[in-house]
């Protein structure tokens, strides 16, 4: 009996100390669920605020409206297609001045300090006080701006919609030189090029297909280079950007280029057309192509790492911030995607589409961009944690 006793205890202990590893790893286990539930964030995505940015509602043919909104303390300015540019308070979106420009502001503009500079479709290039919205000074062009301005050293470089290349004094509004390059093709897409500029040299691409490398103080030719030859649309209307030696520059229809920006050689490239300048995150290249697509390659040689198919149109320039993507769609949304991956992570539908890119204030994780139908939308995106008992 004292045997079998012994024994009958001996078991019970057992089974006792195995109910305990049994409950513990049990408890362990949802605690490490409830934990990691309970840690687990979101991507969100809100609208803050919409403003319209027109003076009046326009009845008549829809307008192209891809100007990036300018920060500058705390407003954010927005020039729309139809009637002018405005400022508005960061945070609430309430108006703060408003300057009215016969057929409205299209293309980016450039800002030092209170100066803000743009060209516009009255045929006029302005610089005013981004503060008030008071014009400083204008100079005729006598034909639309598409491009948007570089700023360096005091002289405002810009191409206007006739191929003309300008160097104005950014104090007076004088004209320093011009460089004028003749286009004998019937089509073009409407845009213009924004220059890039690397140890006094200004790269800037035209609508026949090439890529012209200027002195910036005298607008001499250091060597141009025939990169689109198709015979629809030649147009490099993107942003050369230059990463050490190198530039990455896309045609419209055609291909993305690496560029020797000393030679003027092209290094690799890469099919499929582009409309806007491409973006650098690391050794990663994100190109939005004309064919629809967003492309992240390796920046050393274009190999392609993955892509994007937008739903909508074509894609505007991306935007990095925080390891998240962020474009818009000529038809469609606005889009955050995962930097490395290419998953989605959120979305917001304004209606008509995007054409600009859209500007991100980091710091606040807000971003702002104007919608096909001229209205300004401020977007708070961020990742957000989830309280298990909220779900």
């Amino acid at each position: 009996m004292k045997i079998q006793s012994l024994y009958s205890s001996a078991v019970i202990m057992s089974l006792m100390l195995m109910g305990c590893s049994t409950l513990n790893s049990t408890m362990s286990n949802l605690g490490e669920s409830w934990s990691s539930r309970n840690n687990k964030r979101t991507f969100e995505v809100k609208t803050a605020w919409v403003r319209s940015t027109t003076e009046k509602d326009n009845l008549g043919f829809r307008k192209i409206n891809r100007m990036t909104p300018i920060l500058v303390g705390n407003l954010v300015i927005q020039g729309n297609g139809v009637d002018g540019i405005a400022a508005y308070e960061r945070e609430t979106g309430d108006l703060k001045w408003r300057l009215p420009v016969v057929n409205g502001v299209e293309p980016s503009a450039a800002l030092i300090r209170d100066r803000l500079f743009f060209g516009a479709s009255d045929g006029n290039f302005y610089s005013i006080e981004a503060s008030t919205g008071r014009v400083q000074w204008t100079f005729p062009t006598k034909i639309e701006n598409l491009s948007e301005p570089l700023l360096d050293e005091g002289v405002v470089y810009f191409l206007s919609g006739s191929n003309v290349f300008y160097a104005l004094d950014a104090a007076t509004g004088k004209q320093l030189w011009l460089y004028s390059r003749q286009d004998t093709s019937q089509f073009s897409i409407r845009g213009g090029s924004k220059a890039a500029l690397r140890n006094g040299i200004l790269y800037v691409g035209f609508s026949d297909g090439s890529l012209v490398a200027l002195n910036a103080k005298s607008g001499n030719v250091v060597w141009e280079l025939q990169l689109n030859r198709n015979k629809r649309f030649r147009d490099i209307d993107a942003t050369p950007v230059i990463d050490g030696d190198q530039i990455y520059i896309a045609g419209y229809d055609d291909k993305l280029y690496c560029v020797s920006a000393e030679k003027g050689e092209v290094v690799w490239r890469v099919d499929g057309g582009g409309y806007s300048g491409v973006s650098i995150s690391g050794d990663k290249l994100f190109y939005p192509t004309t064919g629809g697509e967003v492309l992240a390659l390796q920046k050393a040689n274009g190999e392609k790492l993955w892509s994007y198919k937008v739903k909508d149109g074509i894609p505007t320039q991306v935007k990095i911030f925080k390891g998240i993507i962020a474009f818009g769609e000529s038809q469609g949304r606005l889009q955050f995607l995962d930097l490395n991956t290419g998953k989605v992570l959120g979305e917001m539908e304004p209606g008509r589409g995007i054409l600009s890119a859209p500007q991100v204030d980091e710091k606040n994780n807000r971003v702002y961009f104007i919608s096909g139908e001229a209205n300004l939308y401020a977007i708070d995106a961020a990742w957000v944690k989830k309280d298990y008992f909220q779900e």
